[in-house]
């Protein structure tokens, strides 16, 4: 099982895609993504968890990109 990091301040508009992307940056494994999306209207809440499937992987992930903009939004990583 790999572990698992939350990412807040997520724009509405990022995909699971564009998280992939980000987070798979620099040979890292992505596992998972889940943005959490909101049931009445089907719009993201603005987070989302990011499984790496290495330990490793995800403190790399967590030092490069926690503060860093994704679609103009300041990520918040932990």
């Amino acid at each position: 099982m790999g572990t698992k990091l939350y990412v807040g301040n997520l724009s509405y508009n990022a995909t699971e895609d564009s998280l992939r992307q980000a987070f798979g940056a620099n040979g890292r494994e992505v596992a998972s993504v889940s943005i959490i999306m909101d049931r009445e209207t089907g719009r993201s809440r603005g987070f989302a968890f990011v499984e790496m499937a290495t330990p490793e992987g995800a403190q790399q992930a967590l030092q490069e990109l926690d503060g860093q903009q994704l679609d103009g939004r300041m990520l918040r990583i932990n």
